[in-house]
């Protein structure tokens, strides 16, 4: 198990720790995915880089890494694996939904930094008003950690007395944390892409959930500053696509030089070859440099006191629409090396392969979906968006 006491609690150390730890997740890479979920063992170097960590006040003692460092240690162990780089980036999430939580029922909760949540959050459950809390009831897809998860958060419609129930006449769903261990796991995990990520369903039947473990994103309870904010979850989502598309980049290029020749006549003075690696270190660099700008700017009106209603209209919507982008780049980008690289790619010796795979299932998410699009272009017409929280607006 880790030595918490000897986890890196820094963005410096902890984005070093997950960029040493990349190489070998690359050497696991096949083991995880035929594996369905994280094996234990990779679970724990993880949690020994302090990746989980990240999202958690210096005031607890954490290292309160920004939106950008967050994103910076997710890129990096995605690019040793894609379902481990997910992994991390959905089971960091406790130090950020600690914020909407009372301090005191969050550090019963979260005595250890290195704590996993997992879980879904739009409310396909439903939560029965009782005394003290409620009685929590569903089934819910794409778990992912659900596996080695310490909590799982769970959204769902609220009833009272059979009835829908309308919190203070403002929102009829509610967020509910319960332990892993009151979790039914439904292992429906056969898919394209991310395999190793355990993004299993799962249930709840009838579980007792204190009040004090329930949140809205429109409710902070705890802490303040620039992670204290609705759609922060969201925002080191890129993470995982970018570390997947420089990747494949560097792949593609070593195999390209490793058929070359001194002098020249190899791969490297292929016309195609050298056209389509560059077209694609534009788009990487490009779509990149998009997500981190985003963020950064977003950061500095946050930091400076301002809230996510300070950023220009267009700022606001650069941040939902930069995401979108690196999903769908990453994946035109490993699927243009795998036309590059013809029939050497089709064999699932190559890491190509899983990188297609994995870029494609992951622009299955929501964040990824034309209901992104919508949402940014109605908010920049001043018409409703369908998602609004992808703006991080609640109300």
């Amino acid at each position: 198990m880790t030595n918490h006491d000897a986890v890196p609690n820094t963005a410096a150390d902890i984005l070093a720790a997950a960029k040493a730890l990349a190489p070998r997740l690359r050497e696991r890479a096949a083991e995880i995915e035929q594996n369905r979920r994280l094996p234990s063992d990779v679970v724990e170097l993880i949690r020994a880089t302090g990746a989980f960590r990240m999202g958690f006040s210096r005031a607890w003692g954490g290292p309160e890494l920004t939106s950008v460092e967050q994103t910076e240690v997710v890129e990096a162990l995605a690019y040793g694996d894609a379902s481990a780089g997910w992994a991390a980036m959905i089971g960091m999430d406790s130090g950020l939904y600690a914020s909407f939580l009372d301090e005191t029922v969050a550090k019963e909760m979260f005595p250890r930094l290195d704590m996993t949540t997992a879980g879904l959050l739009f409310p396909t459950g439903r939560a029965e008003k009782v005394e003290g809390g409620y009685r929590l009831t569903g089934r819910w897809q794409f778990g992912s950690g659900i596996t080695h998860a310490d909590w799982v958060i769970s959204g769902a419609f609220i009833y009272e007395d059979g009835e829908p129930y309308l919190v203070d006449g403002s929102h009829d769903s509610i967020l509910l944390m319960v332990p892993r261990a009151d979790v039914e796991i439904i292992d429906t995990w056969n898919t394209t892409g991310l395999s190793g990520s355990g993004s299993c369903d799962y249930a709840i039947h009838e579980v007792f959930v204190p009040e004090g473990r329930t949140l809205t994103f429109g409710e902070v309870r705890n802490g303040e500053g620039p992670l204290a904010q609705p759609e922060v979850h969201m925002r080191n989502m890129p993470g995982v696509p970018l570390g997947v598309a420089r990747a494949a980049l560097d792949w593609v290029r070593e195999q390209v030089l490793a058929k070359s020749k001194p002098g020249g006549g190899g791969w490297n003075d292929n016309w195609r070859v050298q056209v389509t690696l560059a077209e694609c270190e534009a788009d990487f660099n490009a779509t990149r440099s998009a997500v981190y700008g985003a963020m950064r700017r977003q950061w500095e009106v946050l930091e400076d006191g301002g809230t996510l209603d300070d950023l220009t209209a267009d700022e606001r919507a650069a941040l939902s629409l930069s995401r979108l982008h690196a999903f769908r780049t990453a994946r035109s980008i490993v699927m243009k090396l795998y036309d590059l690289m013809q029939t050497a790619a089709i064999y699932k010796p190559s890491p190509l392969d899983r990188w297609l795979r994995d870029s494609m299932t992951m622009c299955q998410h929501v964040v990824a979906q034309d209901k992104i699009l919508q949402s940014a272009g109605a908010y920049l017409l001043d018409s409703r968006p369908s998602f609004p929280l992808s703006l991080g607006i609640t109300g």
